[in-house]
């Protein structure tokens, strides 16, 4: 999203490529394979599978907010995810609470984020809309200066009803998922194996929709800021 010149692009696009690979392989890929092949009693047993299979994000999530500095709310919430999937199957409470968790937490962001469109911190200007993705100091002097301050904000929020939309969509498509694939009584092999393959099954049904809409979102909002100011897209990135 950011424009890199050949002398520099190497050297960031790596770090990117090593951390989405870590992403995959941590919060998917390791939980998968241990929940699915190593929660029988030869191997790990049931309990000790969600453990150690929920041990990978948790301390991936754990170590990003330690690298940031700072509590990033979405991480913060998906550490308390992974800990609420856990307790519930290590207490063998019934599998519909899985799926009620699983629909909750998108839903949640999408409700705050219609909520957050009537404050003084909409969540569009965390997520997309903030200093560094875009030079906001200079798109803000352009559209005063065309007077198309109003248009914006508008534009603003129809980005955030979007983003809205997306959450939901992720909320619905989270309880289906689950609904479908956990039908055996927790604490049991079957059962692991069951919440392995919605661990696997996220990202190509739920995640990558979602990002499908967030990046269309993304066009939407750099035409839009292109028309009111005039500015090339070059013009409004921040330069890294």
């Amino acid at each position: 999203m950011t424009e890199t010149n050949p002398t520099t692009s190497v050297s960031e696009q790596q770090p990117k490529k090593e951390g989405l690979l870590a992403n995959l392989l941590l919060n998917i890929v390791i939980p998968t394979l241990i929940l699915t092949k190593l929660s029988g009693d030869d191997w790990l047993g049931t309990k000790w599978a969600i453990v150690v299979a929920l041990a990978f994000p948790l301390i991936y999530g754990l170590r990003d907010l330690l690298q940031s500095g700072k509590i990033n709310f979405f991480s913060a919430l998906g550490i308390v995810s992974i800990l609420l999937t856990g307790g519930i199957s290590l207490l063998e409470l019934d599998a519909k609470y899985i799926a009620i968790k699983e629909a909750a937490i998108p839903g949640l962001l999408g409700v705050a984020t219609v909520v957050s469109l009537y404050t003084r911190w909409p969540l569009v200007k965390t997520l997309i809309y903030n200093d560094r993705i875009l030079d906001t100091g200079k798109i803000a002097r352009v559209l005063a200066g065309n007077g198309n301050e109003s248009a914006f904000e508008r534009t603003l929020q129809q980005a955030s009803w979007m983003i809205a939309g997306s959450f939901f969509l992720s909320s619905a498509l989270n309880y289906i998922l689950a609904k479908v694939l956990l039908q055996s009584p927790p604490g049991t092999e079957a059962f692991n194996e069951e919440l392995g393959k919605m661990t696997a099954l996220s990202f190509p049904i739920i995640a990558l929709p979602a990002t499908i809409i967030l990046m269309l979102v993304l066009f939407f909002l750099f035409r839009r800021i292109g028309k009111l100011t005039g500015l090339k897209l070059e013009e409004i990135m921040v330069q890294q």
